[in-house]
């Protein structure tokens, strides 16, 4: 990976000599010969996958004794996500913004700047209006993604409800996964002998892996996401809400309710569409974050929770003038 990621960054031939010196994995080569056999077997791999490596003379040099990646044939076509998969990359994206993680990302491209590898150093931003799900502890959520990662066991304090009490909790984690909003732990509780799910808002700061690597792994053919749904429970509804969406927007709002007819606001067509209302405080941030291509019809009161944050948020926003 770190040779197709130097290969695709330069314009120019990198020589056989320069990708050892600078792409990381080859540094600690013993010998010529090591590297050699080395570069031999990754150039070999990257072709038998079908990458464009191309041959040519080095800067300084008259001998096609370079490498480099054809981008524009490397590079995928232009991708069509379906609404489902780009809701899903939406979620992603937020979920990579918390603090652990965007520190992770930031020292991974440190740390192949430092390999000789020019990354872009603005990537282009990407906006979503999707409302993510609320990850709880940023500090557990790093942790716990490490010891999965590591196939370790786990301990930490939890708590049952926001009122409870922490009680020390030993766990083979198996995974994370979200649901209405909220995201969960899902693994074998060591003390209790039994498949346990935990929601991360109730988990303590102080997550500590133990033992070996990979000693914990998720049963094969364990669906995590079918166990939260099992385990949680389906929420009591609390009532209905109809929503004005524009024509055009807020898909992931369409998929959570029925259409019950049609309307126009302003300049705008759109539907009305019926919500069952489970959490209101989720709702209510998913169709805040749509500002203006969704409207809340009824009930009143979500209408006033919707617009104090959207006023909310524009008193923290800075307008350029």
């Amino acid at each position: 990976m770190n040779l197709v990621i130097a290969l695709l960054s330069t314009e120019q031939y990198l020589s056989a000599e320069r990708i050892k010196s600078n792409v990381m994995g080859y540094e600690g080569s013993a010998s010529d010969e090591a590297f050699s056999r080395m570069f031999e077997r990754d150039k070999n791999e990257l072709r038998d996958l079908g990458i464009p490596l191309q041959t040519g003379p080095s800067p300084g040099s008259t001998t096609p004794d370079g490498y480099r990646i054809n981008r524009d044939a490397y590079e995928l076509p232009e991708i069509d996500l379906t609404d489902a998969e780009s809701a899903a990359v939406a979620v992603a994206v937020q979920l990579w913004e918390s603090p652990e993680l965007t520190s992770a990302a930031q020292s991974a491209v440190l740390k192949l700047r430092a390999a000789g590898v020019q990354v872009d150093r603005e990537p282009a931003a990407i906006v979503s209006t999707v409302a993510a799900p609320s990850r709880g502890s940023e500090p557990a959520l790093g942790k716990l993604l490490t010891a999965i990662e590591q196939g370790r066991a786990v301990r930490f304090e939890h708590r049952s409800s926001a009122t409870d009490p922490f009680v020390q909790r030993d766990v083979e984690p198996w995974g994370i996964v979200t649901r209405n909003g909220r995201w969960y732990l899902v693994g074998f509780d060591r003390d209790r002998q039994a498949e346990r799910t935990f929601r991360l808002s109730r988990i303590g700061d102080d997550v500590a892996a133990y033992g070996p690597a990979d000693t914990v792994s998720k049963p094969v053919d364990l669906d995590l996401q079918a166990v939260v749904d099992r385990i949680a429970g389906a929420p009591a509804a609390t009532g209905t809400a109809t929503v004005w969406v524009a024509h055009g927007h807020a898909y992931d709002v369409r998929r959570l309710g029925t259409v019950v007819g049609t309307r126009r606001v302003g300049e705008r067509d759109g539907d009305l569409v019926e919500l069952v209302v489970r959490s209101r405080d989720w709702i209510g941030r998913m169709i805040a974050g749509h500002g203006a291509d969704v409207l809340v019809v009824e009930p009143d009161e979500l209408r006033t929770d919707v617009l104090a944050r959207l006023r909310a948020a524009a008193d923290r926003t800075e307008v350029a003038r």
